[in-house]
């Protein structure tokens, strides 16, 4: 199928592109950055809007840069800027390891970080990592600018915090101590598919024993999170099979997770544990 038939925008500033979303998102207008996900929708008539705002003429967002305590990813930044360290220790290691889980080439060299977390599709991998690190993702809209804290702005299945005239315009990563040990662990049927669960960990040691705990859960539920049931197992225990453990099995009773006719909410349940643990014992 085609495209409905729609009105194109290109617009050149930041500043342009929230006066045209303002005007026209009461109208049906939507924001095309990378489009891997909006453009097939529209082929299949799943999306109609009336009007595309494209920002990948907007050069002020495809900046990547490294400040003292976070990294900085505008709206405009590929999945494919990540195939490679882009900074240095734990955070750069976990994003490029990350990226080679969302789907494949061709769609990694044209979707974009933020754009993904825009879409909020509980099966993305950075809207988990965003969650789990604490990520800032700032908004642009005609009231002017704000940061949404990752924990606020996943409301539920591709659902956000954003308001229809708001543009998001960048996302702050915090930057992790060189000393952080991460982990992460994903499961879907092949490689490239819809991830049907995932778990990413983050923690720091302190004299033998685990501190800054950090465990998200993606893929599982409607929403990605920070499991806080199993980081207070986590902090002041020793890293171990038995510690571990319980943490994952803590994070499987904490969920509520989604159903669907292929897959229950009990099988849901018990990967959460298995990822969990996984994540766990392979952080470094």
């Amino acid at each position: 199928m085609k495209p409905a038939p729609f009105a194109y925008y290109a617009p050149e500033t930041v500043e342009a592109a929230v006066a045209l979303l303002a005007e026209l998102a009461p109208q049906g207008g939507r924001v095309l950055a990378g489009g891997q996900s909006l453009v097939p929708a529209m082929a299949f008539r799943l999306a109609r809007p009336a009007h595309l705002v494209d920002i990948n003429g907007i050069a002020a967002l495809t900046e990547l840069s490294v400040g003292t305590r976070e990294l900085v990813i505008g709206a405009g930044i590929r999945h494919a800027a990540f195939h490679r360290p882009v900074v240095a220790g734990p955070l750069g290691r976990l994003l490029s390891e990350v990226v080679h889980h969302i789907a494949h080439d061709p769609i990694r060299r044209r979707g974009t970080f933020c754009g993904s977390l825009a879409h909020a599709d509980p099966a993305s991998e950075w809207c988990c990592l965003a969650a789990t690190l604490g990520a800032a993702i700032t908004a642009r809209g005609a009231g002017g600018a704000r940061d949404i804290p990752a924990r606020d702005f996943f409301t539920g299945v591709m659902t956000t915090a954003l308001a229809e005239d708001e543009l998001l315009v960048e996302v702050k990563l915090p930057l992790l101590s060189g000393d952080t040990r991460v982990g992460f662990v994903e499961f879907s049927r092949r490689m490239g598919d819809f991830a049907i669960g995932m778990a990413l960990v983050a923690y720091r040691l302190e004299s033998g024993k685990i501190i800054e705990a950090r465990l998200g859960i993606g893929g599982a539920e409607s929403r990605p999170r920070r499991i806080t049931e199993a980081e207070r197992i986590l902090n002041g225990s020793a890293p171990s099979t038995a510690s571990f453990a319980a943490a994952a099995a803590a994070a499987a009773r904490a969920v509520s997770p989604m159903s669907d006719p292929v897959i229950c909410a009990e099988y849901r349940r018990d990967l959460v544990a298995s990822l969990a643990r996984r994540a766990l014992e392979q952080a470094r």
